[in-house]
């Protein structure tokens, strides 16, 4: 097994994201669909192997068959996923602040909105 990878289930807080995405759909709630959609694309994001770990090399010493080629993700721990959402929510912080300062209130509460969905997932 290689250090850092691992086929761990899914965390808690990862399933709570994916848990409140369908209601959230289902209300037609922009803003929370949103966020939480880019919250799992930045753990997504973040489990995945550097491109520095792939090696090319001559196709006669290629992987074969289904799957063969495929390299494991790396394991975040709950504790990763937590500081992700984190910094998620003050991206938007800063950014709502920065439209409050030139005076876009509606994207000011869109951002804010998408904030406290995340925040309320903690």
């Amino acid at each position: 097994m290689t250090p850092g990878l691992s086929d761990q289930p899914d965390s808690a807080l990862r399933e709570r994201l994916r848990a409140a995405l369908k209601p959230a759909m289902r209300a037609r709630d922009h803003s929370a669909v949103s966020a939480l959609r880019s919250a799992l694309g930045a753990i997504d994001n973040a489990e995945a192997i550097d491109a520095v770990d792939v090696k090319a090399g001559a196709l006669e010493d290629s992987a074969v068959g289904l799957g063969a080629a495929e390299a494991r993700r790396r394991d975040l721990t709950e504790a990763d996923i937590a500081d992700i959402v984190r910094r998620e929510i003050g991206e938007r912080r800063d950014a709502a602040a920065e439209y409050d300062r030139l005076g876009a209130t509606d994207r000011r509460d869109s951002l804010t909105a998408e904030a406290d969905t995340l925040a309320a997932l903690l």
